[in-house]
Order: structure tokens, then sequence, then C-alpha cells
């Protein structure tokens, strides 16, 4: 019985958003409670959400003062001189273009937004493939792949798998730093490809690109006022101390991310209504998100604590034969791209693969390999694609190509990526084949 609730409650959960009946916040929420009270839990429910909420605190937190830090400094310009840098070294000449395009797309999304990616990456090259008639399909494939192979620590999707799983961040990206450098190999490389592709059907060679003037960025008066110039070194060195003693775990990243937000808003913008405005600039995004995964650490604490999960793991557990069970990742990892266009990541994190890793776990296989594997594709190379994410929609929007052709000319691309990067897991022993 507790098998059938909970198969029926991450039904109604996936249904309710994809539908877009509810928003993930309050299917999140409503869907677990209404499962445990129909399964005779009463009062327990609570016990439950709170159990839930309190293993996924950390991981809020982390996600919380990481939007602002990176927000704070983005403010205050210190990407800007690594933005022009790009425009000034690529010039007019299609490879340089289309890989400085990957390049500011993968710098960007450094702080894990695809929306502020795109909507600071594409309008500043789009200029440029305009005046020298690249297809803009390119644009859009490459600012793709550099956000999409990214799963940092702090991202979404890593995010979302340390939580439904209460495995630190951390513990999953350390094994695989290899794999995703080999699939930014694969991004420069399919970037460098595509510009001398189109620089042979243009015919131009780098004689006639270097008469072409190329566009400077222009801010708004209100960037502007915020931007902070000569503070450029202070504001990088500071990123690269938060950023190389989080990935070395010597603190731990809520912690890290805490102190280095304070940081930036003092070096900043000392003055403490400018501090104010800032935070309230940023307090949205982190907002949003900060409440998903709360409300997802309720699901997880319930589906956990009534056993509905322990349920539904024995029920597969029963069709997997035990000795084809060390394949389970091997095969998410391959599928783990393509599953983005089925399952949003609400509904797939914390609906689906708890219920997978618990299945891996009973039959030996251990779930931080479940989300090494679903890591490698499902709303991290496949988010741009997918038609269940606005980042979609702002890509096809900005650059002007058609949904279908964006879809057509750049999964090739993002699906192989994905699977490379799961050979090399392999490879190099993140899990087996």
């Amino acid at each position: 019985m507790l098998a059938l609730i909970g198969t029926l409650a991450i039904i109604a959960l996936f249904t309710l958003i994809i539908t877009k009946r509810l928003s993930p916040l309050v299917a999140l929420i409503a869907v677990p409670i209404v499962a445990a009270l129909a399964a005779g839990f009463g009062l327990s429910t609570a016990k439950f959400i709170v159990h839930g909420v309190q293993n996924i605190g950390p991981v809020a937190g982390m996600f919380v003062f990481a939007i602002l830090f990176f927000g704070i400094l983005t403010d205050a310009g210190m990407l800007d001189p690594i933005i022009n840098g790009v425009l000034r070294v690529v010039g007019c000449h299609p490879p340089r273009i289309v890989m400085g395009s990957a390049l500011l797309a993968l710098l960007i999304h450094l702080d894990g937004s695809g929306a502020v990616t795109f909507l600071v990456t594409l309008p500043a090259m789009m200029p440029l493939y305009t005046r020298l008639g690249l297809d803009r399909r390119i644009l859009a494939c490459v600012a793709s792949m550099a956000a999409g192979v990214n799963f940092l620590p702090w991202v979404g999707p890593m995010l979302r798998a340390s939580a439904a799983l209460h495995i630190p961040g951390t513990v999953i990206f350390y094994p695989m730093i290899p794999v995703q450098i080999v699939g930014l190999v694969f991004v420069f490389g399919s970037a460098y490809l595509l510009g001398k592709r189109e620089e042979k059907r243009l015919g131009l060679t780098r004689e006639h690109a270097a008469g072409i003037a190329a566009a400077p960025r222009v801010l708004t008066p209100e960037e502007l006022a915020l931007r902070r110039p000569q503070r450029f070194w202070i504001n990088l060195v500071l990123t690269l101390v938060v950023l190389v003693t989080l990935v070395s775990g010597i603190v731990d990243p809520m912690v890290m991310f805490m102190i280095g937000t304070v940081l930036a808003l003092v070096i900043n913008y000392p003055d403490v209504n400018q501090q104010r405005e800032r935070v309230d600039a940023h307090a949205k995004a982190a907002l949003m998100m900060a409440s998903v995964l709360l409300a997802a650490g309720a699901f997880t604490g319930i589906m956990t604590g009534t056993g509905m999960l322990n349920a539904m793991a024995e029920v597969v557990v029963r069709h997997v034969p035990a000795d084809h069970a060390r394949h389970m990742p091997f095969v998410l990892g391959l599928v783990s791209m393509p599953l983005s266009l089925l399952f949003d990541p609400d509904s797939f994190y914390f609906g689906i693969l708890p219920v997978l890793a618990k299945s891996g776990e009973m039959l030996g296989v251990p779930s931080v390999q479940m989300a090494q594997a679903a890591l490698l594709g499902q709303m991290t190379t496949g988010f741009p694609v997918s038609p269940l994410t606005p980042a979609t929609f702002l890509i096809v929007g900005l650059t002007g190509v058609e949904l279908a052709e964006h879809q057509k000319f750049t999964i090739p691309f993002l699906f192989a990526a994905t699977v490379l990067m799961v050979f090399t897991a392999v490879l190099v022993s993140v899990f087996p084949l």
C-alpha cells in the first residue's frame, strides 16, 4: 500500500508541475502531506516535515548566499573587464568569435544562473554575428554547451541532487572534476570547428575580418552607477579565494559564501542603504530557489519518514537483476540529457532520483553514483534545449532562432557532450560500466 501511495504521489507531483496546475513550491508541500494523511500517519507528518527541512537547511543557506555573492560582484562590475577583454581578443575572426562566445558563457555561468548567462552573453555577442553574417544557431549552441557542461556545487541541479539525497555537493562534485574538464574540452573543440566552418562558408579571411570594427558593449546608466571599476582586482582576489576554499573543502560552502557576501558588500558598498539595496535586488532570486529547496525538504522528509521511498525502491529492486545493478549509473547517465525534455528539474531530482538512488542502494550501488550520473545531463546539458525551462525561450528570443531550429541544431552537440562525459566518468572510475 505504501508503495502504491508513494507512486501516486510522485505521478501527481510530476503532473501538477508539468501542467502548471501548481507551482513547484506548492506541489512539493501539498502532495506529500495529502499522501501521508491518506496513508494514515496523521500528526506524525509534521515531524517528518521538520526533519526533512532540517536536513536541507545548509543547502538552502548556501544557495541564498551564493546568489547574493555573485550578484553583488556582478553589480560591482567584476565581470566587465573580462567581458570587454573577450570581445577585444575575438576581434572579427569567426573561430575566435565562436570560442569567445563559449568562454564568455562559461565565465558568466559561474554564478549558476542560466538566465543571467544568456542575458549577458547573447546581447554582447549578437552584434558580431549579425555584422559578419554568422549563423545565430551557432551562438545559441555554444552558449548552451558552455552553460550546460557545468555542475559546480552551487548550480541548481547539483543543489537539488544534494538536497534530495542528503549528500554534500562537494562530495558529489570532487570525483567529477576530470569529467567536467573533458566536457569543456569538447565544448571549445566544437566551438573552434563551428567557427572554422563559418569562416569557410563566408570566405572571411583574417585580412577581411581585420577591417571590420566590433561594436563596444554599452551599459545602462543604472548599471554604471553600481560599477566599482577601481575595486576590480580586490573583487577578483576575493572571488578566487572563495572558490578555491570552497572546492578544497576546508570550510563549509555555506559559511564560505556567507563570509564572501559580507566582504563583497563592505568592499563595494560600505553605505548601509546601498547594502540593503543590493541585497533587495537579488533577494527575489535567492528566496525563490531557497523556498523550493525547503519545500523539497518537506517532500523528501515525508517520503522517507513514512517509508514510502523504501517501499517503492523495494518494488523496483524486485524487477532489476542483482547482477545488472552496477550498470544503473551508466544507463542513467546516458539517458540523463534526453530526460530533460520530459522532466522538469524539481520533479526529477525530488521525485524520480530518490527512488532510483534508493533502489540502487538496496542492490549495492552507492547513491552518490546515481546523483553523479544524473548530473551529467539532466537539466545540466539538457536545460538550454528543454521546453520545460524559461532559459530555452530566453535563448531563442535573444538570438531570433526558432525553437525547433535551436533544438535540432543544438541537441546533437549537448547529447554528444553527455555521452563523452559518461564514458569519461567510467574511465576515471566515478562509476562502473
